[in-house]
């Protein structure tokens, strides 16, 4: 399965959640950002590559939508509701990612 993690710029939220899922059994993951500024510019080829979007605020989804639908068409996309209030590999975000994304993976 592979996973894409999306936020705004791809400097704290997704690269963050890749660092975290890096080595989870099963999946192959990478990140990227929506804004043109963002460290990987998330792209048609990003999204057809992805079996599963996890985006961090409801916004990405629609934003990913509104530009992508032709590149979406079987790729399930999830809202994780994590607000921009975090620094790379903070504590806190690790914590919540780590409560948020497991559902969606396959198992351990």
């Amino acid at each position: 399965m592979n996973v894409l993690f999306v936020c705004s710029r791809n400097r704290l939220r997704s690269p963050t959640a890749e660092s975290v899922f890096r080595d989870w059994p099963g999946i192959t993951v990478a990140s990227a950002g929506l804004k043109r500024d963002a460290e990987e510019v998330v792209g048609p080829e990003d999204l057809e590559w992805a079996d599963l979007v996890l985006v961090m605020e409801k916004r990405h989804r629609s934003e990913l939508t509104r530009r992508f639908m032709p590149s979406l068409r079987d790729t399930r996309i999830a809202v994780l509701g994590i607000p921009d209030d975090y620094d790379y590999m903070d504590p806190e975000l690790i914590g919540i990612l780590q409560r948020t994304v497991p559902p969606y993976l396959p198992a351990r």
